[in-house]
């Protein structure tokens, strides 16, 4: 398993890991750096399916909290002041019919005149809370990517946009299971509460060991597995619709924003009552 040190950017602000990764600098998992802001999931569509995948996202908030919508161009505007989806997330899934054809740390080559991208709320955010509270994040202490599963929970389906929800899990105590459960049930925009606590049988999980997306982590004797809805629900979904191209992000890949994950609530909030 990859051992990914993240430590020379845990403290550089979204904007130098930003300039980092369009570089090409930076290829790896993002969880843990530029500490304290928000991070996304990215889906880039067609415009003829653009209103029905957000119709899905409006169905299904729990997975798929919408950030930011891109209607002309892939330069980000509210959630960060130079951001741009094609070139500053580490790297890139490539979906043709419905399935993952390509890889690629650039996206610039594969967008289209047109084309919308929506930026989806991302656990990462959720997870400085958990530390904050002394809550062991088992895979950023471990320097893996956070292990995400397909479930047999369904979404809501809308347009061809179904399929089941993705979660991904975290190993906890049971004492610190409850408390994180309090702590992200405060925080919707950013998946909210676990959709799950306990075995993961329970929920289609077939193999805990064996994750459909990232990589699996040491579960200790006396901890129990908690699941929260993830942002690559929409890749699933993406699988299902076939539409001839999409482009997301690599699960744990994500784009850096330039607001505070304590911050994220309420600005989201603001942008709503506006």
């Amino acid at each position: 398993m990859a051992n990914y040190d993240i430590s020379q950017y845990r403290d550089m602000t979204p904007v130098e890991v930003r300039h980092h990764i369009r570089n090409g600098e930076i290829k790896i998992p993002t969880a843990g750096m530029a500490a304290g802001y928000a991070q996304a999931n990215l889906v880039i569509l067609p415009p003829e399916l653009a209103a029905d995948f957000k119709r899905f996202a409006e169905y299904n908030p729990g997975p798929c909290p919408v950030l930011e919508i891109l209607e002309h161009g892939p330069q980000t505007h509210e959630m960060a002041a130079d951001g741009n989806i094609i070139t500053d997330i580490p790297e890139y899934f490539i979906y043709r019919n419905g399935k993952l054809a390509e890889r690629c740390y650039d996206a610039t080559p594969y967008w289209q005149e047109g084309m919308v991208g929506f930026l989806i709320g991302c656990s990462f955010s959720f997870e400085e809370a958990l530390m904050r509270a002394g809550i062991e994040v088992r895979h950023i202490a471990t320097g893996r990517n956070v292990p995400m599963y397909k479930t047999n929970i369904m979404t809501k389906p809308a347009g061809p946009f179904s399929g089941p929800v993705v979660c991904s899990m975290r190993p906890m105590t049971p004492a610190d299971a409850q408390r994180a459960y309090e702590i992200t049930a405060a925080m919707p925009h950013v998946h909210g509460a676990p959709l799950h606590i306990g075995d993961p049988a329970e929920i289609g999980i077939k193999d805990i060991n064996h994750p459909d997306y990232g990589e699996a982590v040491e579960i200790r004797p006396g901890e129990v597995t908690v699941f929260w809805p993830c942002g690559v629900t929409p890749q699933a979904a993406v699988e299902n619709a076939r539409p001839p191209l999409v482009i997301t992000h690599s699960p744990g890949h994500m784009f850096i924003t330039d607001i505070l994950n304590s911050e994220l609530n309420d600005f989201l909030a603001a942008k709503k009552d506006r």
